[in-house]
C-alpha cells in the first residue's frame, strides 16, 4: 500500500493490539484499518507509544489540500473530518472499508485529548451535583434563592471560561 499523503510505501508496524501501515521514512502518518484506531486512541492503553512518533523525513513535502485516496481501497476518495474528541485534529476517514488515515502528529494529539475530555467531564458532572444541591437547598430557603441562583450562574460561566478553546 501506498501513503495516501506522500505516495511513499506504507510499512505494517506492530502496536500493542493492532497492525497499522506507517509511512516510515515518509510523511511519517499512519493508517489505520476499520476498528484498529479505537484500539490506541486514549493514554491509558497499552503500545501505541512507538506510534508517536513515526520516524520521517523532513524532505517530504505533503499536500495537506489534496484529496487522498484510501490505501486499502485505492480508488475511494476519503472523507475530511474533524475527529470527534478534538475538532483542532482534521481526519481522513474512507466511506468505503471505514479506515483512518492520520497525518504525523495527530494520534499524540488526539490521545491527550481524550485525558481532557474525561477531565471535563467528571468536572462537569461535579458541577452539575452542586447545582442540583443548591437547587434543591434553594427550594426550602425562598430568601437565598436569589443568591443561590446568581452564584449557580457565576460557578457556570466561570467553568466554561476555564476550558482552552
Amino acid at each position: 500500500m501506498n501513503c495516501p499523503a506522500c505516495d511513499h510505501l506504507l510499512q505494517p508496524l506492530k502496536a500493542g493490539p493492532v497492525m497499522v501501515d506507517a509511512c516510515i521514512g515518509g510523511c511519517g502518518g499512519i493508517w489505520f484499518d476499520a476498528f484498529e484506531m479505537q484500539k490506541v486512541d486514549e493514554e491509558h492503553e497499552p503500545g501505541a507509544e512507538q506510534l508517536l512518533d513515526i520516524p520521517g523525513d523532513s524532505n517530504v513535502q505533503v499536500d495537506y489540500d489534496r484529496k487522498r485516496k484510501c490505501p486499502r481501497c485505492e480508488t475511494v476518495v476519503m472523507l475530511r473530518h474533524a475527529h470527534k474528541d478534538n475538532p483542532a485534529v482534521t481526519v481522513d476517514e474512507c466511506p468505503g472499508c471505514g479506515g483512518f488515515w492520520l497525518d504525523a502528529g495527530e494520534l499524540g494529539l488526539i490521545r491527550r485529548s481524550h485525558v481532557l475530555t474525561e477531565k471535563k467531564r467528571a468536572h462537569t458532572q461535579a458541577l452539575l451535583e452542586q447545582l442540583k444541591r443548591q437547587s434543591l437547598a434553594a427550594l426550602h430557603h425562598q430568601p437565598e434563592e436569589a443568591k443561590r441562583r446568581s452564584h449557580a450562574i457565576t460557578t457556570i460561566n466561570a467553568f466554561f471560561h476555564a476550558w482552552p478553546e
